[in-house]
């Protein structure tokens, strides 16, 4: 057999075995779980820098990468959504999803003026949202 033809069958090899390696699991939320915000509501109007707390009722907050039943760690979706694929995914880290993976509560966010919407989504101990999504309803900030 030549280096080619086992080089190949050698690719083919490994990408069977991908297409069938088990996908990450999503972790379940328990019935009635939120996630809300505690000091800001829709059309407020608010100075940069800001605090922004993070409420939960019906679970509990670990950091990331502790894997703990009925936890997880807030992420704040800043002027973004997430569409349902992305949601069994792990959260990008970026400007617009910022993770609090150290288990905070509350954090002080820098915005330019002008409007701005915000959501806090929960994700497990991976960064992947749980099943269903423990997600607030968006709200609409001015920063002047």
């Amino acid at each position: 057999m030549t280096t080619s033809w086992r080089a190949t069958l050698a690719l083919l090899a490994i990408l069977a075995a991908a297409a069938f390696a088990p996908v990450a699991a999503q972790t379940p939320s328990p019935e009635g779980a939120k996630v809300y915000f505690i000091n800001l509501k829709d059309g407020d109007t608010v100075s940069s820098p800001f605090l922004v707390q993070f409420g939960l009722s019906g679970m509990g907050v670990a950091p990331a990468g502790v894997e703990k039943p009925n936890t997880g760690h807030h992420h704040l979706l800043i002027d973004t959504t997430m569409t349902a694929e992305q949601m069994k995914e792990p959260i990008p880290a970026d400007d617009t999803h910022k993770h609090f993976g150290g288990g905070q509560t509350e954090a002080t966010i820098t915005l330019p003026e002008g409007k701005h919407t915000l959501q806090l989504l929960l994700a497990d101990w991976t960064h992947i949202p749980h099943v269903p999504p423990v997600i607030s309803e968006p709200i609409t900030i001015t920063v002047h």
